[in-house]
């Protein structure tokens, strides 16, 4: 009679990592080529606003009241500045334990952020769409309109952090963050529009392009946030 052995160690299972790799990168392509089709209209029509983008501007520097401009104004004022850098530090600070992760993962976050905004700046320039007419803005702006600065950028950190509490909090508590979150970098999109210096392409576009940079950065998690050596 033979002894036992040792029992069999579990292999990894392939099947749990592939949908992980599969979704972020159907996302990326399905939203980079919505943002193809509206960056190439946008050129075919040299800026030119479709008519629903022109009724929706003209309807908002028609309802310019208060409180309503207030409110949008501050809220729009978080979509760019040092807001959005913070809550990518918040993110990195939340995804990794430990000084020397912390350190890593804030960069890398800080660096998505960085590197999303210097594509939709070189985006910009070279699709160079007009803002909306200068006489119905209710808010500050500059530059070119294609794809919209506040939108990309809230809409990047939102996502930073979305993935900063789901490495951190229990599931329940992280969907309920998602949703603040989500709603926060909508309602910043959509003060861009409200205050009549976006039209409402821009801000799609925006949203489009951060989901894009966002699921290719969800790729590279396992350089940002290590997984520690069980041997």
């Amino acid at each position: 009679m033979t002894a036992p052995g040792p029992p069999p160690v579990p292999e990894e299972e392939p099947a749990r990592r592939g949908p992980g790799v599969r979704l972020p990168l159907t996302v990326a392509a399905v939203c980079a080529a919505l943002f193809t089709a509206l960056a190439v209209t946008v050129s075919l029509r040299h800026g030119a606003p479709l008519a629903p983008e022109r009724a929706a501007v003209h309807w908002s520097a028609a309802h310019h009241g208060e409180p309503l401009r207030t409110f949008a104004r501050v809220l729009s004022a978080t979509g760019t500045g040092p807001v959005p850098y913070l809550l990518a530090v918040l993110a990195g600070l939340l995804a990794a334990r430990g000084a020397r992760g912390r350190l890593r993962a804030v960069g890398c976050a800080v660096l998505v952020l960085a590197v999303g905004q210097g594509i939709r700046y070189g985006l910009m320039e070279l699709l160079a769409r007009p803002r909306p007419p200068a006489a119905d803005w209710a808010g500050h702006a500059s530059g070119y309109a294609f794809p919209s600065g506040h939108a990309t950028t809230s809409a990047l950190a939102a996502g930073l952090l979305a993935w900063g509490l789901a490495r951190r909090v229990r599931p329940e508590v992280a969907r309920a963050g998602w949703a603040l979150l989500a709603l926060w970098a909508a309602g910043v999109g959509l003060t861009r529009v409200y205050l009549a210096v976006h039209w409402p392409g821009d801000v799609v576009g925006g949203w489009l392009l951060a989901t894009v940079v966002l699921c290719l950065a969800l790729l590279l998690e396992p350089f940002a946030v290590p997984r520690p050596d069980r041997s």
